[in-house]
Parts: structure tokens; C-alpha cells; sequence
């Protein structure tokens, strides 16, 4: 079926893992066969807002902590505040997408970055919370549009 109907016309910014590269925490891809078949119709312009913010892959999981004053911080699996990196990730990949006039993005589910509607809580318990990752509340902050990979069909 392809994208949404409510889709703006464009290039479209995806995260990179959906289409195949081996850049999620754990080494591996999440391929999304309906993601990349978009690339028949739209440019697809891949990002990786944690690798662009300087991490490497593999890596420990991270997880979205919201501290009791409202503060959203991503730590690690370890223990590690990583937060630097993923703002720093999130600031490129927009600046990416703006340069790309991209109309929209597709980004993956859960992530502490692209998450879009549903992220893991931050206890690192499997469980799932409304919410945005990082990179997602920047986009649709500047008016970028973010559709959540498992809505493309």
C-alpha cells in the first residue's frame, strides 16, 4: 500500500537499520521489505542519528530515562548517560534532512532515538511506554513529519 496518504511529497528520511544496514545496537539490520519497495517511488535518504552522533556498532542497548523532574536522559545498559550523543545524532540527521528537502521520515519502532509513538520505559525490562525517541521529537518539532516503520504496509 505503501506510504500514508497524509505523506508530503519529497525525499524521505529512513532510518538506515529499515533498509538494511547493520547499524542497530546489537550489529544487526531490522529490514523493512515495505520501507525499502518506497524506493521505487521516493528517494530514500538513510540515516543512523546514534552512529551519526558518534557511536559505534555494536553497542550496549540504550533506553529513554525520564527523570522525576521531567529531564529525558538516554542511559545505557551499563549505566552510562549517553544523551550527548544521541542530541548530537539527532541535531545531524534534521540537518541532513533539511538539506535533503526531505518531506518526511520513516523511522523504526522503540528505538531511544527513532522510537515514533512507542518507546521501551528506560528499566531495561522489555516494557513498552507512549513516546518519542530523540531524533523523532526533533523532527516533528521543526514540522517534519515521522511515520513509524510498521505503519507502511
Amino acid at each position: 500500500m505503501g506510504l500514508p496518504v497524509t505523506a508530503p511529497a519529497g525525499p524521505i528520511a529512513v532510518s538506515a537499520c529499515l533498509l538494511g544496514h547493520a547499524c542497530r545496537f546489537n550489529g544487526c539490520s531490522h529490514y523493512n521489505a515495505a520501507v525499502s519497495a518506497l524506493a521505487a517511488e521516493r528517494k530514500l535518504i538513510p540515516i543512523c542519528p546514534e552512529v551519526m552522533g558518534g557511536l559505534s556498532t555494536p553497542r550496549a542497548a540504550a533506553e529513554i530515562v525520564t527523570q522525576d523532574s521531567g529531564v529525558r536522559m538516554v542511559i545505557d545498559e551499563d549505566g552510562n548517560d549517553l544523551t550527548s550523543y544521541y542530541a548530537e545524532g539527532a541535531a545531524r540527521a534534521l540537518a541532513k534532512a533539511l538539506d535533503e528537502e526531505c518531506g518526511c521520515a520513516i523511522f523504526c519502532e522503540k528505538s531511544p532515538s527513532c522510537g515514533c509513538g512507542r518507546i521501551y520505559d528506560g528499566t531495561f525490562s522489555g516494557t513498552i511506554v507512549r513516546g518519542n525517541g530523540i531524533t523523532t521529537q526533533l523532527f516533528i518539532d521543526a514540522d517534519i513529519p515521522v511515520f513509524a516503520a510498521d505503519d507502511i504496509r
